[in-house]
């Protein structure tokens, strides 16, 4: 029997804490909640988590102090919550070391799904064969049947090589690497084409509509648009 991935939650509000620990249980994650910056420390080295979800208001020592002191010596996977939604400080957060950053209120359903996209992206599995071996160079993402792979810039639909234009590929991956969030199409260009972009909105359409004709909906996930606002990478059944 396979060992159940550890996901440490620290949060000072223990009703969030119990009903994110309720969901990832559910979803056959073991889980220990902490509600004290210095007891999370404790607990990150006597648990050994796979992966910290970490409040950032916290009793004893706040978020960002526990996140410096967790990269000292460990590259584990740590997704922030906070209620902060400045751009300073999930830039903050990001630059100490962060893999995600998650506004409060957030819906439970969305938060498991990006544990679970975060854990694909770090989680060290051995390679059966040279292809597998392959796959698993840089960085890369995977879906059921679609592997995503940014530094070798390849792409795998049904275990068949897809050739993708730079631009598509990259779109492709920046919204796939974050599972059911929206994005408008100005926030696509400044990602994916940068600031100094010069040029219409509608060059996300079409990007969009390529990709589309490339990746037919999937049982599992989709390329959706949400009207009057941009586009996401949409996993069946976590809305």
């Amino acid at each position: 029997m396979l060992e159940k991935q550890r996901i440490l939650i620290v949060d000072d509000d223990t009703n969030i804490s119990e009903l994110v620990s309720l969901y990832l249980t559910k979803e056959r994650f073991d889980t220990r909640c902490c509600d004290d910056g210095v007891e999370a420390l404790k607990a990150f080295k006597e648990y050994d988590p796979d992966l910290i979800l970490l409040d950032l208001m916290l009793p004893g020592m706040d978020g960002y102090e526990i996140c410096r002191e967790v990269r000292k010596t460990s590259n584990i996977p740590i997704i922030m919550l906070s209620a902060k939604g400045e751009v300073f400080d999930k830039v903050l957060g990001l630059e100490l070391g962060a893999d995600d950053y998650i506004i409060k209120p957030f819906d439970t359903k969305e938060l498991v799904a990006r544990v679970k996209a975060v854990l694909r992206r770090t989680t060290v599995v051995k390679p059966t064969t040279e292809a597998e071996a392959e796959d698993m160079q840089g960085d890369y993402i995977k879906y059921p049947d679609l592997y995503v792979n940014i530094t070798t810039y390849t792409v795998k639909y049904f275990g068949n090589r897809v050739e993708l234009p730079p631009k598509e590929l990259e779109l492709l991956y920046f919204l796939a690497s974050n599972p059911n969030r929206v994005y408008t199409r100005e926030q696509l260009l400044s990602n994916i084409w940068g600031y100094d972009y010069i040029g219409d909105n509608r060059t996300v359409d079409v990007h969009i509509k390529r990709l589309r004709e490339k990746f037919k909906e999937h049982e599992a996930w989709a390329l959706s648009t949400v009207w009057g606002i941009g586009y996401k990478f949409e996993l069946k059944g976590m809305n």
